[in-house]
């Protein structure tokens, strides 16, 4: 990750912490398990089939809500821009209308608040 020096007055970029390693790796193991697909696909650099973009978009999602892991950091580990990570995540939200889908949410997101990834 690149951290601009130029300017003092700017900001920093957040470097990812062991705890941001720790959450996404749980997020990817939860999403890959539920979803069954590969990890290796989730971060893969191509967009893939859509039901594994989709699950991409999920993982991004909750790494976000859940773990706190900044766009920047999710971006920089899936190998893509921090305005794809903030796509997806507003498409997810704006997914979550539907009961079904933000109940499933609701289960994953527990889930990881637990700290496992079991049911």
């Amino acid at each position: 990750m690149r951290i601009e020096t130029h300017h003092s007055h700017a900001p920093r970029e957040r470097l990812p912490s062991v705890h941001d390693d720790a959450g996404l790796a749980q997020v990817l193991a939860l999403i890959s398990r539920e979803r069954k697909i590969p990890i290796r696909l989730l971060v893969h650099v191509s967009r893939c089939q859509a039901d594994t973009a989709r699950a991409r978009q999920l993982a991004m999602y909750l790494a976000h809500v859940s773990k706190g892991i900044s766009l920047t950091a999710i971006g920089a580990a899936f190998g893509r821009d921090r305005t794809t990570v903030s796509y997806a995540c507003s498409l997810i939200e704006d997914l979550r209308d539907d009961a079904r889908f933000d109940a499933e949410l609701d289960r994953l997101e527990a889930q990881l608040m637990a700290g496992g990834e079991n049911e």
